[in-house]
């Protein structure tokens, strides 16, 4: 469904010239649901406005649901669904007016969106609210609107840019149950977008790493995060004995990355449940007392760590860089 290669787009910055995205090679199959995560400016935002043409890239190519970036750009727009972070409502439109709009500007007609539109409004558990002013829908519901809305015209191929932020527990909970329900029950391809590691995680076939503007890492979230060596632990004792339980952990074998915070010791290690019985036998033979313990699998945020030296935690999105776009002309909105 996405097959890109070589795309970059460079701006120009406070006169100088910013390399946002540097030569993107990726591929995403008919029925993936991918992740595509980076930290605050590696080039995600630019790489997502590329692919759904709004923007136009530097260098490179790309076909997307089948048409070519370049040259049918309108071909895109028309098979992809887009569902941006900030939503695109109209406060004052009722549900089922918005998506019937929506359909008719695809081409649908007022019969064929409104039939869509409720189909749709059921699917996403928002069936009763059609006749509510969009205004005044929760959050939660807002964003399953915003997912209908990007839908409407029957894409096979939907992106979805940071679809949960700012919902409560519950209501992502609900949304991840619907955007496996576009992979699992509709064969729909989904491109995904977040800062969200554990969404990453629960959802996601694949997770493309980008930074620096480039592809750093690729694959499915279980692989990715048997790439960090060992199991995270920490270990901890009394304040004078810190220094001397760190030299101890040091001698495991496999360990590494040892560190001390006030009076915890942090490592990593290989199996970290089988090494902490030999941990305890040695504390316990230097005279020095435990006073608590845990054991954590590596996670994505571990990935991130490793991969790029930031989390995604750093920041919420990436700063706007580009204040002289190129000289380029942009692609016409679909009819």
């Amino acid at each position: 469904m996405i097959n890109a290669r070589g795309l970059a787009r460079t701006f120009r910055a406070r006169g100088r010239t910013v390399e946002a995205v540097r030569g993107v090679d990726l591929d995403v199959a008919k029925g993936e649901l991918v992740g595509f995560l980076g930290p605050n400016g590696a080039g995600k935002t630019t790489t997502l406005r590329m692919l759904t043409t709004l923007l136009v890239p530097t260098a490179g190519e790309a076909t997307v649901a089948g048409c070519d970036l370049r040259t049918d750009p309108t071909g895109v727009r028309r098979r992809i669904g887009y569902v941006a972070q900030g939503g695109g409502t109209t406060p004052e439109l009722k549900v089922i007016e918005e998506l019937v709009l929506q359909g008719q500007f695809y081409g649908l007609s007022k019969a064929d969106a409104m039939r869509r539109g409720k189909e749709l409004m059921s699917r996403l558990d928002i069936a009763d609210l059609d006749d509510r002013l969009t205004k005044t829908l929760s959050g939660g519901q807002k964003r399953r609107l915003d997912i209908a809305l990007g839908l409407v015209h029957d894409p096979r191929l939907v992106f979805l840019d940071e679809p949960s932020t700012g919902l409560d527990p519950q209501s992502r909970a609900n949304l991840w149950d619907h955007i496996r329900s576009l992979r699992d029950d509709h064969d729909t391809t989904v491109f995904l977008t977040t800062h969200y590691l554990d969404e990453a995680d629960a959802l996601c076939d694949r997770i493309l790493v980008i930074d620096h503007g480039k592809i750093v890492a690729e694959g499915p979230p279980s692989q990715l995060k048997a790439q960090v060596s060992g199991d995270g632990v920490e270990v901890g004792v009394p304040a004078e004995h810190v220094a001397a339980a760190a030299e101890i952990a040091g001698t495991l074998p496999g360990a590494q990355e040892v560190s001390t915070v006030d009076s915890t010791v942090r490592f990593r290690v290989p199996r970290g449940d089988t090494a902490m019985p030999e941990l305890l036998r040695a504390l316990d033979s230097a005279g020095i007392p435990m006073t608590s313990m845990q054991i954590h699998r590596p996670t994505l945020d571990d990935v991130f760590l490793t991969l790029t030296g930031r989390t995604l935690r750093d920041a919420e999105q990436e700063p706007p860089v580009e204040t002289e776009p190129t000289k380029e002309k942009e692609p016409a909105d679909v009819a």
